[in-house]
């Protein structure tokens, strides 16, 4: 095949390979997505119908590039591959499934907020508080239990021991029947129910394993247990497997990933072989050693020596810092220099950390030296309130067992419908074991409800009727137009003319546009079709270097991107490496498997901060350098400035007295970005708008105005407010 040409003779061989179950062993810049690209693409062109390939892979931008380059090499027939996420992919298996376990095909997905948020109704409704754990924090512990196939009943029966735990259990148990209510699964449901399914119904998985010929995984060190279940399911000795990973870029253990299916690999399935990609494409020599110096310190790992072509390039450069305000004065500056001496864009920097907390005053510095950035990892774009509104009424008109969905929409825009007469509907519903939506029916048997607000919540029924009948006569685009309109929800956001309101009105328009640009693209989608691609995109699925500035993102964001120059920032002990995590050897190891990543996302040169003090739970803490500092081969990097950074006097103490003192670990950007008309919630006073914000750090204060509640003057570093969505 003329396309091998464009290979190493390390990728050749792995790509022709298929006789058995086999690993590739991709390092960092080894060409890891090329050679899965041209794997598949040499399968069909030996013979492989392109509908028997099932290609996973861990990101949606992933899985439409690989699609998008096989589609050159092969032409269009490579449309019928299976490729997306492990939760694209099996949420499609579960709709053409679903009656089979008890759903119907048009269920709901819920991401990481509808799920609190179903948490939070849960507490309520079981009347349950527990001290020491919110709703997110209990969310988390119920996603970390399914990622390892703990199911609500066994936690409850013989996990869960102390008082919190059986708290959690309850919850547990009480959000997955209300999921099953609202006709709706989580993102961690998309990879249990198959499991399910393939478990108690022989013929359905026999169905798929007479479709799938050949399955190919990337990212195979990121897999869970769940995902290697599901794979070991669809594997039979008829059908080839191919995995595709770098064990050295197993980050996430945290959420559930299982370094051991990489490292188990050739225990696992009989007769497999190992390939091994070495030549890295990306880096200078002398950063391919300083990473080698740093993960050859992990005792679990696959042996590979990464080499290049590349020259050896500058040192990695160390800057010692002050504190944390002068590690973000330092790198604004360094960002100036580079730019001039390098003639290189914005777009070519990125500055990583281990916490989201360290950006505040990298932002900060950012904003005074005037150097335009972007934040990976913010507030995703169908996070966000305004198109999570609209996306709630076509969830509803799809799905209208999704109550949560219902429940944002209900008095959005406000129809005079509160919060009192929607908890007296809630009540009935569950006495009479109804939906809401019924409920909404049958109103008027309310008798808590007042005549006039029975009226209104007939009124509403009546409007999402009629929707729920057009759904089926007009277009995708057609129907979310007529709908946004006839709620005048852009003339709102137009007559209230101010700055955070006409963002939320190009917002809109952006999804309108988003809509009318996936009609095209899928010109046969239904609501349903949408609602799935919107469930599952994650934000670096949104990712994009065309804007020219500088990109802030975590270590755990920046996987797979690579940038000319990096900083790495917060190069501390208890910040990087995060010890308190250091419950065993593999939690450190993990840390130093994160810092790889970080030095190996660089393409030219790297510089490495850390600060003698930075300010953490309201006080001044003494910090220690990173071991990962130490760890680095003392060829390869030089410390810049000695830790004589004081030298800017008046001009730089004038500086610093611009940045915010506040808690670094309990920062929280929403906080940032309250403003004089914003909509906030408080869990105590409900929905209210902020009216006046005086002071600045610990000392700022918010006026508020509740729907319910009337104004209150509130301390906002205690106030735990959060944007209204």
């Amino acid at each position: 095949m003329k396309i091998l040409n464009d290979l190493n003779e390390q990728q050749k061989t792995a790509v022709k390979f298929n006789t058995a179950p086999h690993m590739i062993v991709a390092g960092a810049g080894s060409g890891k997505t090329r050679v899965l690209t041209y794997k598949i693409a040499y399968l069909i062109e030996n013979g492989f119908q392109p509908s028997s390939i099932l290609a996973l892979t861990f990101t949606n931008k992933a899985a439409k590039e690989m699609k998008d380059r096989i589609i050159q090499l092969v032409g269009k027939k490579a449309h019928e591959i299976w490729m997306g996420t492990f939760h694209s992919i099996f949420a499609r298996i579960l709709r053409a499934e679903a009656k089979k376990i008890g759903y119907e095909e048009n269920f709901s997905i819920y991401d990481r907020e509808d799920s609190v948020a179903l948490v939070n109704s849960c507490l309520q409704g079981l009347n349950i508080s527990i001290d020491s754990l919110n709703a997110s924090k209990i969310q988390s512990r119920i996603s970390y239990l399914k990622n390892q196939m703990i199911s609500a009943e066994e936690y409850s029966k013989h996990i869960a021991t102390d008082l919190i735990e059986k708290k959690v259990a309850e919850v547990y148990l009480e959000y997955n029947k209300r999921l099953k209510e609202n006709n709706s699964m989580d993102f961690d449901d998309l990879l249990l129910k198959p499991i399910d399914l393939f478990t108690n119904h022989q013929r359905i998985l026999s169905k798929y394993r007479g479709q799938f010929k050949y399955i190919l995984v990337d990212e195979y060190q990121d897999t869970n247990k769940a995902q290697y279940e599901l794979l070991k399911h669809l594997t039979t000795t008829r059908i080839k497997i191919c995995v595709v990973g770098d064990d050295a870029q197993s980050i996430y253990g945290w959420r559930g990933a299982e370094i051991k299916n990489m490292l188990n690999f050739e225990k696992d399935f009989a007769k497999a072989e190992t390939f091994r990609l070495e030549q890295n494409y990306r880096s200078t020599g002398n950063i391919l050693k300083a990473a080698d110096s740093i993960i050859k310190n992990n005792s679990g790992q696959i042996r590979k020596t990464l080499w290049t072509e590349n020259n050896d390039g500058e040192q990695l450069s160390v800057l010692r810092c002050t504190d944390e305000k002068d590690e973000a004065y330092l790198i604004a500056k360094r960002i100036k220099k580079e730019i001039t001496s390098r003639k290189i864009s914005l777009n070519e920097i990125a500055i990583l950390y281990r916490m989201n907390s360290q950006s505040r005053a990298l932002e900060e510095a950012l904003r005074r030296e005037k150097i335009p950035y972007k934040i990976i990892g913010g507030v995703e774009f169908y996070r966000r309130k305004e198109v999570k509104d609209i996306v709630g009424y076509l969830r509803v008109i799809a799905n209208q067992d999704d109550e949560e969905s219902l429940l944002r929409i209900m008095n959005y825009p406000q129809r005079g419908i509160g919060n009192t007469s929607i908890s007296k509907m809630i009540d009935f519903s569950r006495k009479l074991d109804i939906p809401l939506f019924t409920t909404m029916l049958r109103v008027f048997e309310v008798i808590e409800v007042k005549e006039r607000i029975q009226k209104n919540v007939k009124q509403f029924k009546l409007f999402l009727d009629k929707y729920i009948n057009l759904k089926n006569e007009l277009s995708l685009l057609e129907l979310t137009s007529a709908l946004v309109d006839e709620l005048g929800i852009l003339r709102m956001y137009k007559e209230e003319n101010s700055q955070e309101s006409m963002q939320r009105y190009d917002n809109v328009q952006e999804l309108l546009s988003g809509i009318a640009e996936f009609s095209k693209t899928n010109p046969n989608a239904t609501i349903h079709d949408f609602l799935a691609d919107v469930s599952l995109i994650t934000g670096l699925d949104q990712y994009s270097d065309v804007e020219n500035s500088v990109t802030l993102m975590t270590i755990h964001a920046s996987k797979g991107l690579e940038f000319p120059l990096v900083f790495i920032t917060g190069c501390e002990e208890d910040i990087f490496p995060l010890n308190q995590r250091f419950d065993s050897n593999s939690q450190i190891e993990e840390e130093r498997r994160l810092f790889y990543v970080a030095l190996t996302r660089a393409e030219k040169k790297v510089f490495i901060s850390y600060a003698r003090s930075r300010y953490r739970f309201g006080e001044v803490a003494y910090q220690s350098k990173s071991r990962f500092i130490e760890e680095l081969d003392p060829a390869t990097v030089h410390e810049l400035n000695k830790g004589n950074t004081r030298k800017g006097g008046r001009r730089r103490k004038a500086f610093y007295d611009e940045l915010y003192q506040e808690d670094f670990d309990e920062f929280n950007q929403e906080r940032r970005s309250f403003r004089v008309g914003s909509r906030v919630t408080h869990d105590m006073f409900g929905i209210g708008k902020v009216l006046k914000i005086t002071g600045t750090g610990d000392n700022q204060k918010v006026t508020i105005a509740f729907e319910e509640k009337g104004t209150k003057t509130l301390l906002l570093k205690f106030a735990n407010i959060r944007l209204a969505s």
